[in-house]
């Protein structure tokens, strides 16, 4: 019976190589994300910008963007943002914070409600004030940051220092370079972004722990291989592993931002993004630094002439 592979077993590629490549190319990603993330900020949504938010479909034929767009001067509503999904029959419609409180807001949907009339069908209709919206804010940064603290902690105890160095380099390359996605591509910044870059700094602690592992296996059976050819060797080993995993979970994404409607997009976005970055640093950025920073030291029983069974080819 034949079975779907996509990736050959036993493949022999010599990823070290191309680290001459790959770090220039990662530093200049951070620099792009630092610059995007001071210069263009984040798109916030409404969880964390405040204001109101209306989903709307048009009845018949296209939505009209440009009469919508007017819609702010018209009514005195101040800037708005519109923007089309799907099939451009759909439109999400959103309003700053109203001076005057949550009455304000209410005001604000009742008059775009009156303006449109009967041309468009209100499909979801969220109202966030400043206090929640601040709140958000917090928990949602506190949540980030004692999460990257705690995967930080478990990576220093789990792994001899030059690993565990290594393992912390790749994780924030990919948690900076995933704010600068955000900031680049505009995608809006919510809680369920949140929610995606937790899971992001999980899927690629994952990929690098598998790496990881098999190095340190790998250095403990061979002992008189070089460095880089002991690494080669690991990440070929799990290759196939690697490439299933994170193509099959692309896929389900993949299928979330095109089935998932506008509201799970930028989940689904950023995540694929997430994803790829993970395996590209857990193989060209985080590997390669124990090439410079050297092999870690290994238990006495597992040292060359400690006994002959240690021996390996």
């Amino acid at each position: 019976m034949l079975r779907f592979r996509l990736a050959p077993d036993n493949t022999k590629i010599g990823f070290m190589r191309l680290r001459r490549v790959s770090y220039p190319l990662s530093a200049f990603m951070s620099i792009v994300s630092v610059v995007g993330f001071l210069l263009l900020g984040l798109n916030y949504g409404i969880d964390f910008a405040g204001g109101t938010l209306m989903e709307l479909r048009a009845k018949q034929g296209q939505a009209d963007m440009a009469t919508l767009r007017g819609l702010g001067d018209k009514l005195a509503l101040g800037e708005v943002e519109v923007q089309a999904f799907g099939g451009g029959q759909d439109v999400t419609f959103r309003i700053k914070l109203q001076p005057g409180g949550d009455a304000a807001q209410q005001v604000a949907v009742a008059k775009v409600r009156e303006a449109v009339g009967d041309a468009y069908e209100f499909r979801r209709v969220e109202v966030v004030g400043p206090r929640v919206s601040a709140e958000l804010v917090q928990s949602g940064t506190l949540g980030v940051v004692l999460s990257i603290i705690a995967v930080l902690t478990y990576l220093w105890f789990r792994y001899e220092w030059q690993l565990a160095v290594a393992a912390v380099i790749a994780t924030m390359h990919d948690l900076l370079l995933t704010m600068g996605f955000f900031a680049l591509t505009r995608l809006e910044f919510n809680i369920t972004s949140i929610a995606a870059i937790l899971t992001i700094v999980g899927v690629s602690l994952n990929e690098t722990v598998v790496v990881l592992d098999r190095i340190r296996e790998m250095l403990r059976k061979y002992k008189r291989m070089g460095m880089a050819e002991i690494i080669d060797a690991s990440v070929n080993a799990v290759l196939s592993r690697t490439i299933m995993t994170s193509t099959t979970t692309i896929m389900a994404l993949g299928a979330l931002a095109i089935f998932g409607g506008h509201v799970i997009q930028s989940f689904s976005f950023s995540m694929m993004f997430g994803i790829t970055i993970g395996v590209y640093s857990s193989i060209f950025i985080c590997a390669p630094i124990l090439i410079y920073l050297g092999a870690p030291s290994q238990p006495e029983q597992d040292r060359p002439g400690a006994s002959s069974t240690n021996e390996a080819a």
